[in-house]
């Protein structure tokens, strides 16, 4: 089986697909991977082709907002329009952009003739490209996925397919055609609109196995909670994004303002305070003594010895948590994230924090650690995950799917 896999984004979005691409190609099956140039590094010994032939995301979103907002684009988004979320998440999927991402995709496509197209949920260009070539397309779990409205996103691509001479459609979840991948259990789902039923199969803990903690963290002692902070993977582009002219999303803090403020609060809380950077500059910062600040942390593995993970409400980085059985305290910045932090809370695996001060901050992850309610919780969700089927279910499924698809075209 040839698989071509499309992503774009962040490195989160990339690693969501990646043990899929690695099944795939452990299980003897041929991956291309379409993706941006700076993605390329995260398939680094996949095994997997990878061409760095999709555009640039900033490029991509600098060049569609400054569009709309000057009142261009194609028409059909007015600056007032794209000023509601709901939108705006949709526009981002499936706006004019897109078309440049399919020109650049088709002839690779075309070359490869694979059998299914497996997409970075976020990513709808891979739809087009498996409609033009009549092969199924299924989408890997997406923290962006979940918080697109696909019968909303179907209008935009129906514009789209019409540029590229494709027949429109009217099934509402067209971009779910074929399926949709997913790592937590339905009873815990994160879509925030009506979709078909995932084929779930247990979060993996990515790099887990590749990594040791550092002597820093695995000498720490064992009397007080470990409290893990991460700002997540989407941060730099944020920060490239704004370097370019292209204003903070409506409500979201000055990214360093707001990482400063987890440090300060870290600091107020009787824990070991493990802070990942995630590209924030840190020069002059003041820790408490309880604050280990560090570029980079194995974060799958940590989890696995940590008490409370403050995350940003990044979608992986919530699966990871639930894997790891860890109480959450979500401050959400931009995109799929609030969504996710009031998922979080309604599930009870976790709070968000809405004062966004050092007390703030410091009053709820207390709070959390102490929660025996959301403790509990977490061990139900944990174990339910730990039910699901390992990622080789996910590589038969896929086998089938494109059986099926071979046979009926037959």
């Amino acid at each position: 089986m040839r698989v071509l896999s499309t992503v774009t984004g962040s490195q989160g979005h990339a690693r969501a697909v990646l043990p899929v691409v690695n099944a795939l190609v452990e299980a003897g099956h041929e991956v291309l991977v379409a993706l941006p140039a700076h993605l390329t590094t995260v398939f680094d010994g996949s095994g997997a082709r990878v061409e760095p032939v999709m555009p640039d995301l900033v490029d991509a979103v600098v060049g569609l907002v400054t569009n709309i907002l000057a009142g261009g684009g194609d028409g059909t988004i007015s600056p007032e329009d794209f000023a509601d979320p709901r939108i705006k998440m949709m526009v981002f999927a499936a706006g004019p952009h897109l078309a440049d991402a399919y020109r650049a995709v088709l002839p690779l496509a075309e070359e490869f003739r694979p059998d299914l197209v497996l997409r970075d949920g976020g990513e709808l260009s891979g739809v087009l490209v498996a409609e033009k070539l009549g092969i199924p397309h299924i989408s890997a779990p997406s923290g962006t996925g979940n918080v697109v409205d696909p019968e909303g996103a179907n209008g935009l691509l129906n514009a789209r397919r019409k540029e590229a001479g494709l027949p429109e459609r009217s099934d509402p979840w067209s971009i779910y055609a074929h399926g949709k991948i997913d790592c937590v259990p339905d009873a815990y789902s994160f879509a925030q609109y009506p979709v078909p039923p995932a084929f779930t199969y247990r979060q993996p803990m990515l790099g887990a196995m590749q990594h040791t903690l550092p002597a820093e963290l695995a000498a720490l002692s064992g009397d007080k909670p470990i409290v893990l902070a991460s700002v997540g993977t989407s941060l730099p582009v944020l920060l490239e994004m704004q370097e370019r002219g292209i204003g903070l999303p409506d409500g979201m803090l000055e990214p360093v303002e707001t990482f400063y403020m987890i440090v300060e609060a870290l600091a107020k809380v009787d824990c070991h305070a493990v802070v990942s950077t995630g590209g924030v500059p840190v020069e002059g910062i003041e820790l408490g003594p309880n604050v280990h600040l560090m570029d980079f942390v194995p974060q799958p593995l940590l989890l696995e010895c940590t008490q409370l993970f403050l995350t940003h409400g990044g979608y992986n980085g919530i699966r990871e948590g639930i894997r790891a059985g860890v109480p959450m305290a979500a401050l959400p910045q931009f995109g799929d994230e609030h969504h996710n932090a009031g998922r979080l809370a309604e599930l009870g695996l976790g709070e968000w924090i809405t004062e966004v001060s050092p007390d703030g901050i410091a009053k709820v992850v207390d709070r959390v650690l102490h929660d025996e309610t959301i403790h509990h919780n977490l061990r139900t969700a944990q174990r339910t995950m730990l039910g699901l089927p390992g990622v080789e279910a996910v590589v038969a499924h896929l086998e089938s799917l494109a059986a099926g698809t071979a046979a009926a075209r037959s």
